[in-house]
Protein backbone atom coordinates (compact mmCIF):
# COMPACT_ATOMS: atom_id res chain seq x y z
CA UNK A 1 0.00 0.00 0.00
CA UNK A 2 2.93 2.37 0.50
CA UNK A 3 3.77 2.01 -3.20
CA UNK A 4 0.17 2.90 -4.01
CA UNK A 5 0.39 5.98 -1.78
CA UNK A 6 3.66 6.96 -3.44
CA UNK A 7 2.07 6.72 -6.88
CA UNK A 8 -0.93 8.78 -5.71
CA UNK A 9 1.41 11.38 -4.24
CA UNK A 10 3.37 11.78 -7.47
CA UNK A 11 0.14 12.03 -9.46
CA UNK A 12 -1.27 14.66 -7.10
CA UNK A 13 1.96 16.66 -7.30
CA UNK A 14 1.86 16.70 -11.10
CA UNK A 15 -1.81 17.71 -11.17
CA UNK A 16 -1.32 20.52 -8.67
CA UNK A 17 1.67 22.00 -10.52
CA UNK A 18 -0.15 21.76 -13.86
CA UNK A 19 -3.20 23.56 -12.44
CA UNK A 20 -1.06 26.23 -10.79
CA UNK A 21 0.69 27.03 -14.07
CA UNK A 22 -2.57 26.99 -16.06
CA UNK A 23 -4.47 29.23 -13.64
CA UNK A 24 -1.53 31.60 -13.27
CA UNK A 25 -1.41 31.98 -17.04
CA UNK A 26 -5.16 32.48 -17.28
CA UNK A 27 -5.51 35.07 -14.52
CA UNK A 28 -4.87 38.63 -15.67
CA UNK A 29 -5.64 42.07 -14.33
CA UNK A 30 -9.12 42.44 -15.70
CA UNK A 31 -9.41 46.15 -14.90
CA UNK A 32 -6.17 47.05 -16.69
CA UNK A 33 -7.05 44.82 -19.63
CA UNK A 34 -10.50 46.41 -20.06
CA UNK A 35 -9.01 49.90 -19.82
CA UNK A 36 -6.76 49.07 -22.77
CA UNK A 37 -9.70 47.70 -24.76
CA UNK A 38 -11.77 50.80 -24.04
CA UNK A 39 -8.93 53.09 -25.09
CA UNK A 40 -8.75 51.32 -28.45
CA UNK A 41 -12.51 51.44 -28.89
CA UNK A 42 -12.62 55.14 -27.98
CA UNK A 43 -10.44 55.69 -31.06
CA UNK A 44 -12.77 53.47 -33.11
CA UNK A 45 -9.99 50.88 -33.51
CA UNK A 46 -12.00 47.69 -33.28
CA UNK A 47 -9.39 45.56 -35.03
CA UNK A 48 -6.75 46.74 -32.56
CA UNK A 49 -9.00 45.73 -29.67
CA UNK A 50 -9.57 42.29 -31.20
CA UNK A 51 -5.82 41.86 -31.71
CA UNK A 52 -5.26 42.69 -28.05
CA UNK A 53 -7.75 40.00 -27.09
CA UNK A 54 -5.99 37.49 -29.34
CA UNK A 55 -2.61 38.24 -27.77
CA UNK A 56 -3.90 38.04 -24.18
CA UNK A 57 -4.25 34.53 -22.75
CA UNK A 58 -7.04 33.46 -20.47
CA UNK A 59 -10.84 33.24 -20.38
CA UNK A 60 -11.37 36.95 -19.68
CA UNK A 61 -9.92 37.88 -23.05
CA UNK A 62 -12.01 35.19 -24.76
CA UNK A 63 -15.23 36.55 -23.26
CA UNK A 64 -14.38 40.15 -24.18
CA UNK A 65 -13.52 39.03 -27.71
CA UNK A 66 -16.94 37.38 -28.04
CA UNK A 67 -18.57 40.70 -27.16
CA UNK A 68 -16.39 42.61 -29.64
CA UNK A 69 -17.19 40.19 -32.47
CA UNK A 70 -20.88 40.96 -32.03
CA UNK A 71 -20.57 44.67 -31.39
CA UNK A 72 -23.44 45.47 -33.77
CA UNK A 73 -25.83 42.89 -32.27
CA UNK A 74 -28.64 43.78 -29.92
CA UNK A 75 -28.34 43.34 -26.16
CA UNK A 76 -29.90 39.87 -26.04
CA UNK A 77 -27.80 38.47 -28.87
CA UNK A 78 -24.60 39.92 -27.44
CA UNK A 79 -25.39 38.50 -24.00
CA UNK A 80 -26.02 35.08 -25.54
CA UNK A 81 -22.64 35.01 -27.28
CA UNK A 82 -20.81 36.26 -24.18
CA UNK A 83 -22.43 33.59 -22.01
CA UNK A 84 -21.65 30.96 -24.63
CA UNK A 85 -17.96 31.93 -24.58
CA UNK A 86 -17.94 31.81 -20.77
CA UNK A 87 -19.52 28.35 -20.75
CA UNK A 88 -16.81 27.11 -23.12
CA UNK A 89 -14.04 28.44 -20.84
CA UNK A 90 -15.37 27.20 -17.48
CA UNK A 91 -14.68 23.45 -17.98
CA UNK A 92 -11.03 24.21 -18.75
CA UNK A 93 -10.72 26.08 -15.45
CA UNK A 94 -12.24 23.27 -13.38
CA UNK A 95 -10.43 20.45 -15.18
CA UNK A 96 -8.49 18.01 -12.94
CA UNK A 97 -9.69 19.62 -9.71
CA UNK A 98 -11.95 16.63 -9.19
CA UNK A 99 -8.97 14.29 -9.53
CA UNK A 100 -7.07 16.17 -6.81
CA UNK A 101 -10.11 16.02 -4.53
CA UNK A 102 -10.46 12.29 -5.19
CA UNK A 103 -6.83 11.64 -4.26
CA UNK A 104 -7.27 13.62 -1.05
CA UNK A 105 -10.32 11.54 -0.12
CA UNK A 106 -8.99 8.13 -1.17
CA UNK A 107 -5.51 8.42 0.37
CA UNK A 108 -6.69 7.93 4.01
CA UNK A 109 -8.69 4.88 2.97
CA UNK A 110 -5.66 3.39 1.24
CA UNK A 111 -3.55 4.07 4.32
CA UNK A 112 -6.15 2.47 6.57
CA UNK A 113 -6.28 -0.57 4.32
CA UNK A 114 -2.50 -0.87 4.45
CA UNK A 115 -2.55 -0.63 8.24
CA UNK A 116 -5.24 -3.29 8.59
CA UNK A 117 -3.45 -5.65 6.20
CA UNK A 118 -0.14 -5.10 7.98
CA UNK A 119 -1.63 -5.78 11.40
CA UNK A 120 -3.46 -8.84 10.10
CA UNK A 121 -0.22 -10.22 8.67
CA UNK A 122 1.59 -9.53 11.95
CA UNK A 123 -1.02 -11.26 14.11
CA UNK A 124 -1.17 -14.19 11.69
CA UNK A 125 2.56 -14.68 12.00
CA UNK A 126 2.26 -14.32 15.77
CA UNK A 127 -0.42 -17.03 15.82
CA UNK A 128 1.51 -19.53 13.71
CA UNK A 129 4.82 -19.11 15.45
CA UNK A 130 5.69 -17.55 18.71
CA UNK A 131 7.02 -14.03 18.33
CA UNK A 132 8.59 -11.79 20.89
CA UNK A 133 6.89 -8.64 22.06
CA UNK A 134 9.48 -6.51 20.30
CA UNK A 135 8.84 -8.27 16.97
CA UNK A 136 5.09 -7.77 17.40
CA UNK A 137 5.59 -4.07 18.19
CA UNK A 138 7.83 -3.71 15.14
CA UNK A 139 5.17 -5.23 12.88
CA UNK A 140 2.45 -2.96 14.26
CA UNK A 141 4.72 0.09 13.95
CA UNK A 142 5.40 -0.72 10.30
CA UNK A 143 1.69 -1.20 9.68
CA UNK A 144 0.85 2.17 11.20
CA UNK A 145 3.29 3.84 8.81
CA UNK A 146 0.65 3.42 6.08
CA UNK A 147 -1.82 5.54 8.03
CA UNK A 148 0.80 8.20 8.68
CA UNK A 149 1.83 8.25 5.01
CA UNK A 150 -1.76 8.56 3.86
CA UNK A 151 -2.39 11.54 6.14
CA UNK A 152 0.83 13.19 4.99
CA UNK A 153 -0.54 12.91 1.45
CA UNK A 154 -4.20 13.74 2.12
CA UNK A 155 -3.72 16.93 4.14
CA UNK A 156 -1.65 18.85 1.50
CA UNK A 157 -3.94 17.52 -1.23
CA UNK A 158 -6.99 18.96 0.57
CA UNK A 159 -5.23 22.29 1.06
CA UNK A 160 -4.17 22.40 -2.61
CA UNK A 161 -7.70 21.61 -3.77
CA UNK A 162 -9.21 24.42 -1.70
CA UNK A 163 -6.52 26.85 -2.87
CA UNK A 164 -7.03 25.99 -6.54
CA UNK A 165 -10.81 26.18 -6.14
CA UNK A 166 -10.41 29.68 -4.74
CA UNK A 167 -8.29 30.68 -7.74
CA UNK A 168 -10.97 29.33 -10.08
CA UNK A 169 -13.70 31.28 -8.27
CA UNK A 170 -11.61 34.44 -8.56
CA UNK A 171 -11.21 33.96 -12.32
CA UNK A 172 -14.93 33.25 -12.69
CA UNK A 173 -15.73 36.53 -10.94
CA UNK A 174 -13.36 38.34 -13.32
CA UNK A 175 -15.11 36.69 -16.27
CA UNK A 176 -18.55 37.76 -15.07
CA UNK A 177 -17.47 41.31 -14.32
CA UNK A 178 -15.54 41.73 -17.58
CA UNK A 179 -18.38 40.36 -19.69
CA UNK A 180 -20.98 42.60 -18.08
CA UNK A 181 -18.73 45.67 -18.17
CA UNK A 182 -17.85 45.12 -21.82
CA UNK A 183 -21.49 44.68 -22.83
CA UNK A 184 -22.47 47.81 -20.92
CA UNK A 185 -19.72 49.81 -22.61
CA UNK A 186 -20.54 48.57 -26.10
CA UNK A 187 -24.28 49.05 -25.72
CA UNK A 188 -24.13 52.52 -24.15
CA UNK A 189 -20.81 54.32 -24.57
CA UNK A 190 -19.30 52.85 -27.74
CA UNK A 191 -22.39 53.26 -29.90
CA UNK A 192 -22.68 56.89 -28.82
CA UNK A 193 -19.14 57.75 -29.86
CA UNK A 194 -18.64 59.82 -32.99
CA UNK A 195 -16.20 58.62 -35.64
CA UNK A 196 -12.64 59.86 -35.31
CA UNK A 197 -12.22 63.25 -36.95
CA UNK A 198 -15.93 64.10 -36.96
CA UNK A 199 -15.37 66.94 -34.48
CA UNK A 200 -12.76 68.49 -36.78
CA UNK A 201 -15.08 68.21 -39.76
CA UNK A 202 -17.93 69.87 -37.87
CA UNK A 203 -15.64 72.67 -36.68
CA UNK A 204 -14.41 73.28 -40.24
CA UNK A 205 -17.98 73.43 -41.51
CA UNK A 206 -18.90 75.99 -38.90
CA UNK A 207 -15.92 78.18 -39.77
CA UNK A 208 -16.42 77.96 -43.55
CA UNK A 209 -18.05 81.13 -45.01
CA UNK A 210 -21.52 80.60 -46.29
CA UNK A 211 -21.84 81.17 -50.03
CA UNK A 212 -24.77 83.29 -51.14
CA UNK A 213 -26.67 82.20 -54.16
CA UNK A 214 -26.28 84.88 -56.86
CA UNK A 215 -29.49 86.49 -58.00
Amino acid sequence: MMWVLLALGLLALLLVFERLLFLHRGQIRATTFLDGIKNSLAKRRLVEALTLCEETPGPVAAVVKAALLHVDANAEAMRFHVQEAAIVELPALERRLGSIATIAQVAPLVGLLGTVLGMATTFLAFERDYMSASALATGMWQALLCTAGSLILAIPAHVAHHFLSGRVRSIVRDIEWSGNEMMRYLQNDYRGLKPVGSEAVEAANRKAPSQEVPQ
